[in-house]
């Protein structure tokens, strides 16, 4: 029969066996007094603190953070900007009307109608209609074209066939025109280049025409023959105007003895 005693010390535990070969005894250390106790380390934390915590989506999974993106004004002027657009047409003699009468120098077959793009005063842009010798119609283009560039403002231009032919009534208007098979206004024993299609008139108010009698046309251009004072429309010595009339060949009724501010002539006349 085997019996087995334990016997608890604070120094050891001895296993005995009674009636049997002693057994070794193990002693089992016991905790020191002095020694601190041991102290478990420390898991690794899977927690992130609220600024390294990345925001989840509906599956759980960390959503990637966006930048918010300021939107950059849209520049609609730019992309709307007005282009000078023109077209060059034949003319019949019945679009001519009272501008046209037998014996004129130039036939209907060689005249051309110009459509084209102007600035107006209101400084919007606007179509406008003139009719031009066949041979100066590419150098009309290129002035005028010069002109929208520069938003040189145009009161307006329609041919003179809208006035019936009256040269006053265009002028009073302020209308910019060619073509008018007429006699020179003031001189009428003289026909004028306009007869030809290759003579201009150009705001004609703000830029009139002094005849050899001292009489101002149109009436209402006589506050604009002081040229130092500037205005919308007004034509002055080296503008957009004469210098682009200049390229082309053409001269400047403005330079006269008595100043035609208002004229452009490819032959000077």
């Amino acid at each position: 029969m085997q019996i087995v005693l334990r016997v608890a010390s604070a120094a050891s535990v001895l296993l005995l066996t009674v009636g049997a070969a002693p057994v070794s005894a193990t002693p089992v250390p016991a905790a020191s007094a002095s020694s601190p106790p041991p102290v478990p380390s420390p898991s690794p934390s899977l927690a992130l603190t609220p600024s390294a915590r990345p925001p989840a989506t509906a599956s759980g999974s960390p959503k990637p953070a966006v930048t918010p993106v300021k939107p950059r004004p849209v520049q609609a002027a730019a992309a709307a900007r007005p282009v000078f657009r023109h077209r060059t047409l034949p003319v019949t003699r019945t679009a001519l009307g009272r501008t046209y009468r037998p014996g004129c120098p130039v036939p209907p077959q060689r005249l051309r109608l110009l459509r084209m793009s102007h600035w107006g005063f209101d400084g919007k842009v606007h179509t406008g209609e003139m009719i031009v010798n066949e041979r100066v119609a590419k150098d009309v283009l290129y002035v005028f074209g010069k002109a929208f560039a520069a938003k040189f403002p145009i009161r307006k231009m329609r041919p003179v066939s809208a006035y019936n032919g009256s040269d006053h009534a265009s002028m009073a208007d302020d209308n910019t025109s060619a073509f008018n098979c007429r006699q020179v206004v003031g001189n009428p024993g003289r026909l004028s280049q306009h007869s030809y299609g290759d003579a201009i008139d150009i705001n004609t108010v703000e830029n009139p025409y002094v005849d050899w009698s001292g009489r101002v046309h149109p009436a209402a251009g006589a506050r604009h023959l002081d040229r130092w004072r500037r205005t919308k429309g007004m034509i002055r010595s080296g503008d957009v105007l004469t210098r682009a009339f200049r390229a082309v060949g053409w001269e400047w009724g403005g330079r006269w003895s008595n100043p035609d501010y208002q004229h452009f002539s490819r032959n000077g006349r």
